[in-house]
């Protein structure tokens, strides 16, 4: 993959951008405007100012720009007023100092030089030329300037400013004011420790005439993704922007060095001159608050000052100096309840790569130990995934395993099936590590991988769960257990459905004759209720006979509420009454949610609001699909069943009229389309709307759309079903004008 050597677009300024250009409009105006533009090192403000200055000049305005050097206090004086005086000389000769140049040299040596060699000198020594004198005549040369055309005036990196520097800023924004110029200085906010001279220069700006503040955040998730994008060339996946962004936690500096760096989905390891870039402001802690930041690291990016107190086993003044020095640092940041957090998440990730292995594995047990016999001092319902995850980084493997379990079970009792299925993962590769795992766990291996894949198909991650399948029929004993060996196979084929690979009616006729020969109980029962939910896209006449079967021993074991979803099936597939449908359809929902059977609940909202849309009935269509996926999200399953919603809804929206929150519906389907399943469908509608307003992206969505199959489409399933193909475009081919 190509990677761009640095990014094109400007992502996610739009506010920024329109408050430096309304302030370009007061200078133009005759409003003498400062513009103070703050935000972390590498949060983009060089980025928005380059892209600003680009705008102003085709806008006919003059830009000057000026430099702060990092050399303090004792620094070059006039540093960034002297570079962008440089360049006035350069375009416009030493006559625009008006005979002035003398009285310039402090700033342009050169200029000294030079009159030197064409005139007399005069009596007074240009040093000792008045401080007050000096600034009055920059200020009437920049107001020359600006009587020619509006002049920006551009100073980065205040932080580093000398006190002349700040003298001559002061001087131009509270008493020269010179009209029709605008002064735009740039800041680091993680620079200013507490006495750090600009914070009162800040101040005192403040409370003058023309002068805004400009802060920039970092980036949201879809700003990262945009970054990634367009420095890898390509759409990025779900996963890698997730990644990236917790990692970076939305700095576009540090995403474009792990872009650079290469393939993001698991770039382990941080780029060398980053890691340095990072470790630097470390380096210069006094040695103990550096021990104490490599205990918290371990702890996470996030840490309780109690819980670090238990692990480090430090006196508390020595403990809270070490802290001290690194909040006053900016390395470490303090909230209201009394705990802290590292300002950025990869500098917890640089320092604590650079704990020795020993060192690692006993802060990590240390860790654990601690939240296992003081569960309060993390976050409420954090105790099971934070033992989990050190017991794992210290390597001991059969606490890990017990603990990776439990925090999965856990983790399923908030519906956070993803952070289940990757615990369970977890548990997989350590089970061959463990030669007691069966009697630790109290299950065999193909439970626990059952398990896990329960959790892969819940949590959306399809791809991962028809490689789990695999996995399990390969163990599984189809003579000794063939309702597991069904179940397995029942799984299977819906996932090669869904996925496009087949109809999967092979794998579906096999699991129905393990199953009908299986024992006979509620288990059967609800395999039974699957395998002809899932046979209704293929064979539907088949489906019914399987369903007749399912039913028989449901009445024999009062197991009804495991055909709802059967019936649902049936009543959405073939010839359909669509109002009847609907009203039966109704019923089925509310007998779901009487029996608190969400996920087939979900799937009813998922036809209903289909077959609203069907009928011409939009807005109850959207609503219904609004209200589908909150009670998706609430259970967990989003990603799943829920991702139909969304692009049902999309739909509905389109045909409303409603084009800007079918777009923005659009991208939550992008964003949470884990495994691309109803990609397809969310392509066409974008694509759709781009099209309709001539939008300059159109052609890359119509693209990817059209290199994407269909998933599902190989039974011709319908548009918004959990198991079939989409249609592209909305409704009736055609888009409302």
């Amino acid at each position: 993959m190509t990677v761009r050597a640095a990014s094109s677009v400007l992502v996610g300024r739009h506010r920024e951008t329109a408050a430096l250009r309304d302030a370009l409009g007061r200078a133009r105006a005759g409003e003498p405007t400062t513009v103070l533009v703050g935000g972390e090192a590498g949060v983009g403000k060089t980025r928005l100012l380059e892209e600003f200055a680009g705008w102003a000049t085709d806008g006919a305005a003059r830009v000057l720009v000026g430099q702060c050097l990092e050399l303090g206090e004792a620094g070059l004086p006039f540093a960034p007023f002297a570079a962008a005086l440089r360049a006035v000389l350069r375009a416009d000769g030493p006559e625009v100092f008006a005979g002035y140049e003398a009285e310039f040299a402090p700033l342009l040596p050169e200029l000294g030089r030079a009159s030197a060699a064409l005139t007399t000198p005069r009596a007074v020594p240009l040093s000792d030329a008045p401080r007050g004198y000096l600034f009055d005549l920059v200020a009437e040369l920049f107001q020359r300037l600006a009587d020619a055309r509006p002049l920006v005036l551009i100073i980065e990196d205040l932080h580093w400013a000398d006190r002349s520097t700040r003298d001559l800023i002061g001087f131009l924004v509270r008493a020269a004011r010179p009209g029709r110029l605008l002064l735009v200085c740039t800041y680091r906010t993680d620079e200013l420790q507490r006495g750090h001279p600009l914070r009162p220069f800040l101040a005192e700006l403040d409370r003058a005439r023309g002068v805004e503040r400009v802060e920039l955040a970092r980036l949201d998730r879809d700003g990262t993704a945009a970054i990634l994008a367009d420095r890898l060339g390509a759409e990025p996946l779900a996963r890698a922007v997730d990644d990236v962004h917790d990692r970076t936690q939305g700095n576009p500096f540090f995403i474009e060095e792990l872009a650079v760096a290469g393939d993001p989905i698991g770039c382990a390891a941080l780029p060398e001159t980053l890691r340095d870039l990072l470790l630097a402001r470390v380096d210069r802690l006094p040695e103990p608050a550096q021990r104490v930041l490599r205990i918290a690291a371990a702890g996470g990016t996030r840490f309780a000052h109690d819980l670090l107190a238990e692990v480090a086993g430090l006196p508390e003044t020595e403990l809270e100096d070490a802290l001290r020095a690194a909040v006053a640092a900016q390395l470490v940041v303090a909230d209201r309840d009394g705990d802290y957090e590292f300002r950025h998440a990869l500098v917890r990730e640089a320092v604590h790569d650079e704990l020795l292995p020993g060192e690692h594995a006993r802060l990590h047990a240390r860790f654990a130990a601690a939240i296992e016999a003081q569960p309060h001092l993390v976050a409420a319902g954090r105790a099971p995934a934070e033992i989990a995850h050190h017991w794992h980084a210290a390597h001991d493997h059969p606490r890990a395993l017990v603990a990776a379990r439990a925090a999965a079970c856990a983790a399923a009792d908030r519906y956070a099936y993803a952070e289940q299925r990757r615990l369970l993962e977890r548990a997989l590769e350590l089970w061959e590590l463990v030669p007691d795992a069966a009697d630790l766990l109290g299950m065999d291996h193909l439970a626990l991988l059952e398990q896990t894949l329960d959790a892969a198909v819940t949590a959306g991650d399809f791809s991962r769960a028809i490689t789990l399948t695999r996995a399990g029929l390969a163990e599984v004993d189809a003579d000794a257990a063939p309702l597991r060996a069904a179940r397995l196979l029942d799984q299977r084929g819906r996932l090669m459905a869904l996925l496009g690979k087949s109809d999967g009616s092979r794998e579906l006729d096999e699991a129905y004759r393990l199953a009908a020969g299986g024992p006979p109980g509620a288990e059967r029962v609800r395999l039974l209720a699957d395998i002809a939910t899932h046979l209704v896209k293929i064979d539907p006449r088949k489906a019914a006979r399987v369903a007749a079967e399912a039913a028989t021993d449901a009445e024999a074991l009062g197991e009804h509420v495991a055909l709802l979803s059967t019936r649902i099936a049936l009543l959405c597939h073939g010839e359909r009454d669509l109002t009847g449908g609907l009203a039966e359809l109704g019923e089925a929902a509310a007998a779901a949610r009487a029996a608190g059977d969400a996920p087939t609940l979900v799937l009813a909202m998922v036809f209903e609001s289909d077959m609203l849309c069907e009928l011409g009935r939009y807005a109850e269509s959207a609503q219904a699909a609004e209200a589908g996926v909150a009670e998706a999200r609430r259970v967990g399953i989003s990603r799943s069943t829920g991702a139909y919603l969304l692009s049902n809804r999309a739909e509905a929206l389109i045909a409303l009229g409603r084009w800007d929150e079918a777009e923005a519906v659009c991208a939550e389907a992008a964003r949470i389309d884990l495994s691309g399943v109803t990609g397809l469908h969310w392509l066409q509608l974008g694509a759709g709307l781009r099209l309709a307003r001539a939008h300059p992206g159109a052609d890359e969505l119509v693209d990817r759309g059209g290199d994407r199959p269909a998933p599902g489409n190989p039974t011709g399933g319908r548009p918004g079903d959990p198991a079939g193909g989409w249609r592209a475009g909305p409704r009736g081919g055609s888009w409302p004008g």
